[in-house]
């Protein structure tokens, strides 16, 4: 298939649902073959299905992105599978609505080990398999990893840290000469899952009242489409972005602008 991403293989986490679904759709379609990973084994296994009978090479694989031994396996069978990996997309991850007073410690610390380690063996792993031919890893960020909002200390923590940690793992990549680019996406609030669970969590009123209020401090007025964060994905991904690394892609409708 030729395309954009013709011949690459892309391996994207948090595939199931949302940006990754979105993300592993618009790889497949500009050539790439995909693999998507996923806690939720039913429906990765599902998504990957309707793809693949829609003509995109698109795989599945369950991987718990906590998991050192569940990276390991799930970047060698890639390997072995495709015969190597370009591209890395680390977006599965988790937010939370918990004020600093009604935060807990295991909450605090399930929200870091998916967020930020997730990230972490995911690059560790992507790096040792990529590095003698080059590659691509995208990190998912948020706005939330640029400025600081009250309801969501753990996940402002989370984003900062993958931020930085993609900053730092972009100049190490040079440095080794490894021919590895390493950035970041910053979306805004975009209609996934996600943000729907994060929202449920309130009472009604007062997720209606969050939501307006967030309509209110959008420049566009909306919230993104997963798709339109696909888009800075595959651009990520493909030679065209080829002289970036360590760079952020802020995709928040004007939001962080003001």
């Amino acid at each position: 298939m030729s395309g954009r991403l013709a011949g690459k293989v892309v391996l994207i986490t948090g595939g199931a649902s949302g940006i990754g679904l979105a993300g592993a759709e618009a790889c497949a379609r500009e050539g790439a073959s995909v693999v998507i990973t996923d806690i939720n084994a039913a429906e990765g296994a599902a998504q990957a299905q309707r793809l693949s009978a829609d003509g995109l090479a698109v795989s599945f694989q369950r991987h718990d992105v906590t998991s050192e031994d569940d990276w390991r396996r799930v970047i060698d069978a890639t390997v072995r599978e495709h015969g190597r990996l370009d591209v890395l997309v680390n977006n599965a991850g988790i937010a939370v609505i918990a004020p600093l007073e009604q935060e807990t410690l295991d909450g605090w610390r399930r929200t870091q080990a998916i967020n930020v380690e997730g990230v972490f063996l995911g690059s560790r792993e992507a790096v040792r398999v990529m590095k003698e031919r080059g590659g691509s890893i995208i990190n998912l960020s948020s706005i939330e990893g640029l400025i600081g909002e009250p309801l969501v200390p753990a996940y402002n923590a989370s984003k900062g840290a993958v931020r930085l940690f993609t900053k730092s793992t972009a100049l190490y990549c040079a440095q080794q000469g490894y021919g590895i680019r390493v950035n970041s996406i910053h979306p805004g609030y975009v209609g996934t899952p996600l943000m729907v669970n994060a929202l449920g969590s309130l009472p009604p009123e007062q997720a209606v009242a969050l939501h307006q209020d967030l309509m209110t401090r959008i420049p566009l007025g909306r919230t993104a489409a997963p798709h339109e964060i696909a888009h800075g994905v595959v651009f990520l991904a493909s030679d065209e972005s080829s002289y970036m690394t360590g760079s952020e892609l802020v995709m928040d409708g004007g939001y962080t602008a003001k």
